[in-house]
C-alpha cells in the first residue's frame, strides 16, 4: 500500500456492491462531511468541512457583522451581560 505525502497508510477497505466504503476504522462517525477531491490517478482525498446554513453565511461574508457576533460572544463568555426586561411580557 503506498501513501501520498504527509499521509500514514491505516487499513485497506473494499466498496461493497453499492460502491459504499466503510471509514469507521479511521474515526469518521455519521453526519460527518467531507468535501471529496480525486485525481486522474484514482487517488481520493476527503477533507473534513463543516456545512453552514445560506442564511447564516451573510455573517461570514459582512466583516462588521461578524465582529459584532464575536464582541457579542466574547462577552457573554466573560459574564459581561446586562439584565432587560422581557420584551413579550406585557
Amino acid at each position: 500500500m503506498s501513501a501520498l505525502a504527509g499521509f500514514t497508510p491505516v487499513t485497506e477497505v473494499a466498496a461493497d456492491d453499492r460502491a459504499r466504503i466503510a471509514f469507521g476504522r479511521v474515526g469518521v462517525h455519521g453526519q460527518d462531511r467531507f468535501l471529496v477531491s480525486t485525481r486522474e490517478t484514482g487517488e481520493i482525498l476527503l477533507t473534513p468541512l463543516a456545512s453552514i446554513p445560506k442564511r447564516e453565511l451573510d455573517v461570514w461574508e459582512n466583516e462588521e457583522l461578524l465582529a459584532s457576533v464575536m464582541r457579542g460572544a466574547m462577552q457573554y463568555a466573560a459574564g459581561d451581560l446586562v439584565e432587560r426586561d422581557d420584551l413579550d411580557d406585557e
